[in-house]
């Protein structure tokens, strides 16, 4: 595909944790359509590395950024290493979160807090300071869960943390309106990642229940993700804000 023809020639984005599964998935569609990414990692490196040489070799631009995202002085150098790599910043995927599934009889103050502060706080904190970057006419696309809308048993947390996510996400939609900032989030069904696959969750009943209340019949894959999230962030959804994708098969 010649410059020309990508969507994203000359837009620099931030993936927050995509080092895998699903962040991975849309850091490299994003390249893929000519924008310079910043691959963001908590603690897996040598992927988010793997992530980066991925984009480079097949012509893109990227590099990857250290930075736990529900730390204030990591979020202002994820964001100051963006500046320096590549001097600007128009798209932001807030795609980092963390899942832990509990019984009621076992929630503690420490599970609560360890969800809501990445995956709600950490996502308020990284918009807060991409926002200060932003020219106008910018992109953030929020990472969701089907679980915000049809919540799962012994995930009470983990679903208000994505019911959190889709309030945000049309609070700001309506509030960076103005300076023409959009704010989206994409709400993905079962996606076969590395964390599926280690939870136990890719093999068996769960997977086939699953796949039983899917319309289409499967569950997804990260690219069924990233293409929407590239929409998205591209000026083909230019008059598109504060909705929620539902990028599931048709699960509800």
């Amino acid at each position: 595909m010649s410059n020309s023809t990508k969507k994203l020639t000359g837009k620099v984005a931030v993936v927050t944790g995509a080092s895998k599964g699903i962040g991975a998935g849309i850091a490299k569609d994003l390249a893929a359509q000519g924008a310079s990414v910043v691959v963001n990692y908590a603690s897996s490196k040598a992927a988010a590395e793997k992530v980066v040489s991925e984009i480079t070799s097949n012509g893109g631009q990227a590099v990857a950024v250290q930075g736990d995202v529900a730390k204030q002085a990591d979020i202002e150098r994820l964001f100051a290493e963006t500046r320096k790599a590549f001097g600007r910043l128009d798209i932001l995927v807030n795609n980092a979160g963390i899942y832990e599934f509990l019984p009621l009889e076992q929630i503690t103050a420490e599970h609560f807090h360890k969800q809501f502060n990445l995956n709600v706080l950490g996502l308020l904190l990284t918009t807060q300071e991409a926002v200060r970057q932003f020219p106008a006419t910018s992109s953030i696309i929020n990472i969701s869960s089907v679980v915000g809308t049809s919540a799962l048993p012994t995930a009470a947390v983990y679903s208000a943390t994505k019911a959190a996510v889709n309030a945000v996400t049309q609070s700001l939609a309506k509030e960076l309106g103005p300076r023409k900032i959009r704010v989206n989030s994409i709400s993905p069904g079962m996606i076969e990642t590395e964390g599926v696959h280690a939870a136990g969750f890719a093999e068996g009943e769960f997977r086939k229940n699953v796949e039983t209340q899917t319309p289409l019949g499967r569950i997804g894959k990260p690219q069924d993700v990233a293409t929407v999230a590239t929409f998205l962030a591209s000026a083909d959804s230019g008059w598109i804000t504060g909705e929620t994708f539902h990028v599931a098969g048709g699960f509800r």
